[in-house]
């Protein structure tokens, strides 16, 4: 008997790679990948030859969306990874528990309060584990953060202030694909910020309790662009003359990895991955700013912009002992149009304690290789490899991947209603 952990993938799009080519490099000794699972068959078989080719692996079984628990009867997996459509996360990673497989599943770990119950509540019913990749948390300054925190280096903290920029390379890409509907991802507010909301849960040890946001479409979007003087539009960007000399598309055609991906799969599920981001149809937020109060009583301010001109964070923790200041400048990163490596890269990073009755000094941390800071080769081995004892509890389980969402969640009903919203009235943890 083969002592390797056995996984099937479902979603076979740009985020499967992540996970596949650990598999099939680094984690032989341990793991074992059997079948892919997609709506799209051409995807599949364009991620079997990279398995092949790029990795030197051996091609998995494939099979279609509605042969998932055929899948599972077949192959008998101890655990089903998902990174397909963050509105149908859900539908697999229930389907899997039932099925009597442990769930991996990229963040976010849905998009609105229903599914989250439903998910709360088959965990509970099926006893399976459900573990949702937040890999910013294993960021070596991120985990010197929260080190610097638990540690009492400044008290008690009593607020959070947390600016996100997401610049005109990668914010811009939300505004392609499928993300542009709300439906499908939940707007950035829980795509996105869901890895940020997770971490300040993580740094400051607490969970969200009431939340207040706006939120609008000020930049992308076909109206906002007239309104710019824009004149030059298109529907898509692959072979359209109008969208040769526009920053802000996508040529499919000339990258090897979205052709074989996309450009290549359209013909069996009409779905185009280059859009125009000046286009109409467009409901999620591009300008974000969200309060949250914790349970611990520290405030947070948050914001989250799409098109500016560099790509990563400021955070500032205050405390009853002083402030810690953080920055951090990221590599831009189009989904699957390069190395998984570079996806929030590290260019920059200081963090700055200021005592509260003494001189300010600078936390050298040792820089992270990889992407998400250097998080992303820390947890796979916590995945596939063997991890090690972790006084900061970085594994992340259901419950962390619903309080990070929920934040999110509540601030877009904030955004709805004019109302602050309670977390508690979202969801019953059980």
């Amino acid at each position: 008997m083969s002592s390797k952990k056995k996984y099937v993938l479902v979603g076979s799009g740009g985020r499967a790679e992540f996970f596949y080519s650990a598999i099939a490099t680094s984690y032989q000794e341990t793991s074992e990948l059997l079948a892919f699972c997609d709506t799209n068959q051409t995807r599949m078989n364009f991620s079997n030859r990279r398995l092949v080719n790029k990795y030197g692996y051996h091609e998995v079984h494939t099979y279609k969306a509605e042969q998932f628990e055929e899948m599972i009867k077949q192959q008998k997996p101890d655990a089903v990874i998902v990174t397909s459509v963050d509105r149908t996360h859900h539908t697999y990673i229930i389907r899997a528990l039932e099925q009597g497989c442990d769930v991996i599943t990229e963040k976010p770990m849905t998009v609105d309060e229903s599914k989250c119950q439903d998910i709360l509540d088959a965990v509970k019913r099926t006893g399976r584990n459900v573990r949702v990749t937040f890999n910013y948390r294993y960021a070596p300054h991120h985990t010197k953060a929260r080190e610097l925190i638990e540690d009492g280096t400044i008290g008690k903290i009593t607020s959070v202030h947390f600016e996100w920029l997401l610049n005109t390379q990668h914010g811009a890409d939300y505004f392609r694909r499928w993300h542009r509907d709300k439906r499908n991802s939940g707007g950035l507010l829980v795509h996105k910020s869901t890895h940020h909301f997770d971490l300040v849960n993580f740094w400051i040890g607490s969970e969200p309790d009431t939340v207040f946001a706006f939120g609008d479409l000020l930049f992308y979007g076909k109206e906002n662009a007239e309104q710019r003087g824009v004149t030059k539009f298109y529907d898509r960007a692959t072979g359209n003359p109008n969208a040769e000399d526009d920053h802000f598309a996508l040529h499919m055609d000339k990258n090897e990895n979205l052709k074989g991906l996309y450009l290549d799969a359209e013909h069996e599920d009409g779905y185009r991955r280059d859009q125009s981001v000046f286009g109409d149809g467009i409901n999620i937020e591009d300008t974000m700013g969200v309060m949250v109060k914790y349970k611990n009583n520290a405030i947070m301010t948050y914001s989250l912009n799409a098109y500016l001109p560099w790509e990563g964070y400021r955070i500032a923790f205050n405390g009853t002992k002083g402030r810690i200041e953080m920055t951090v400048v990221e590599q831009s990163y189009v989904n699957s149009g390069g190395e998984k490596s570079q996806e929030g890269a590290l260019k920059g990073k200081t963090i700055t304690v200021f005592p509260m009755f003494a001189a300010p000094y600078e936390v050298m941390v040792e820089e992270g290789i990889g992407g998400h800071g250097g998080g992303d080769p820390v947890l796979l081995n916590d995945i596939f490899g063997t991890p090690k004892e972790d006084r900061y509890n970085r594994a992340a389980n259901h419950i962390d991947g619903a309080r990070s969402i929920l934040t999110g969640i509540a601030a877009n009903r904030s955004i709805r209603t004019g109302q602050a919203v309670r977390v508690d009235d979202l969801v019953k943890f059980h």
